[in-house]
């Protein structure tokens, strides 16, 4: 590595240079850098009131479970948390060496932006690479039609494409029972193509996550979660380490499924009246967990469970230097204990951000 990219991979790299850093991973386990595509920074919640605010992350958060590329998002609270604040956020972790992007807009439709329009948002703010995430299936979402859902895709696949980048539209998927009725809709009677949208929470129950796979099998694309409440598992959800190996069982394409955490997101329960039974918080270290479930208790290849937060995100969200080791691209790297599979030494853009499990890189105020 020099500087920020991977210079060189080879059996024997010869470098004339007295400065060099050598990091020994002999007997270790090397993956890229995890890209985790749903993390709210600024908190979320409140759905029980002000006191269920979730906190904002801190950057050790991440480091400490190899999350060295994200995507940041407003959810269903889009007054108290705001776009500025995330984005002013996402700076902050950005200067401690991770790479953090964002979304415009939250929840709700007609969308908030930081400048005039989201096409602007997505085209002239550098962290800024698609919408969302937009509530579809779900009671507290603004209840869109397709022609509404269609014209926010339509604005976020131009400013993509004016821009270089994915324009993608991220889609909160609910608990009703439509599931992803309406982005099909959206498909069927615009021009809008399938790959537009990037559908997350499909874990949530078997009819959605079957619902899923066909979509998937039409040309889309699906997230699972890996943050669980302590009861969501009793009501349906399915764990994501399971959901996956059911995924591939059903002749899925392991390169449009990936996992993200919904790190910091409240994870409320409601019961069958749509009153507030409880509230967790999502946590950025569950991403990894399921990735190390599906290889050791579920059996999966590990390069074939790697990909669901390596290179699969990355080709979905266009980021054309992460998520894969390869000269020339980002040096995000983590080293892994062959062992247990835990997280020891964390690279993030040519910086090491965690050494021996610990971090060396922290928050001002952590």
């Amino acid at each position: 590595m020099c500087g920020e990219k991977i210079l060189a991979i080879d059996e024997e790299i010869s470098i004339d240079w007295n400065h060099l850093n050598v990091i020994d991973a002999a007997g270790k386990l090397v993956f890229p850098g995890f890209v985790d595509s749903l993390v709210h920074i600024t908190g979320g919640g409140g759905e029980g009131g002000f006191d269920t605010r979730t906190p904002e992350v801190n950057v050790t958060d991440l480091t400490k479970a190899g999350v060295t590329t994200l995507v940041a998002a407003l959810g269903t609270d889009s007054i108290s948390r705001s776009l500025p604040n995330l984005l002013a956020k996402a700076k902050e972790l950005n200067g401690f060496g991770l790479s953090c992007y964002v979304y415009s807009g939250s929840y709700h439709l007609p969308i908030k932006t930081i400048t005039e329009s989201l096409q602007s948002d997505i085209m002239l703010i550098q962290e800024c690479i698609g919408v969302g995430e937009i509530a579809i299936a779900d009671h507290r979402g603004s209840q869109p039609s397709y022609r509404q859902l269609a014209t926010v895709a339509a604005d976020a696949r131009v400013g993509g494409m004016l821009s270089g980048k994915s324009g993608i539209v991220s889609i909160h998927t609910g608990p009703s029972c439509e599931c992803l009725g309406l982005l099909r809709e959206v498909v069927e009677k615009t021009s809008i193509p399938i790959t537009q949208f990037y559908p997350t929470h499909i874990n949530r129950s078997q009819k959605l996550l079957d619902d899923g796979i066909d979509f998937t099998k039409k040309g889309g694309y699906i997230d699972l979660t890996t943050s669980s409440s302590p009861s969501s598992f009793e009501f349906g959800e399915i764990k994501c380490s399971k959901a996956l190996k059911y995924f591939l069982e059903n002749d899925g394409d392991i390169t449009r499924i990936s996992f993200s955490s919904d790190g910091h997101a409240s994870l409320p329960e409601f019961d069958s009246k749509g009153q507030l039974k409880s509230i967790d918080i999502g946590l950025e270290s569950s991403l990894f967990e399921e990735v190390r479930d599906a290889i050791i208790e579920e059996e999966l290849d590990i390069a074939l469970a790697l990909k669901v937060i390596t290179s699969t995100p990355a080709d979905i969200l266009k980021l054309p230097t992460k998520g894969r080791l390869k000269v020339g691209f980002d040096a995000d790297i983590v080293i892994l204990d062959r062992t247990n599979l835990s997280v020891e030494t964390v690279i993030s853009r040519g910086n090491i951000v965690l050494e021996n499990s610990e971090p060396t890189v922290k928050g001002r105020f952590e």
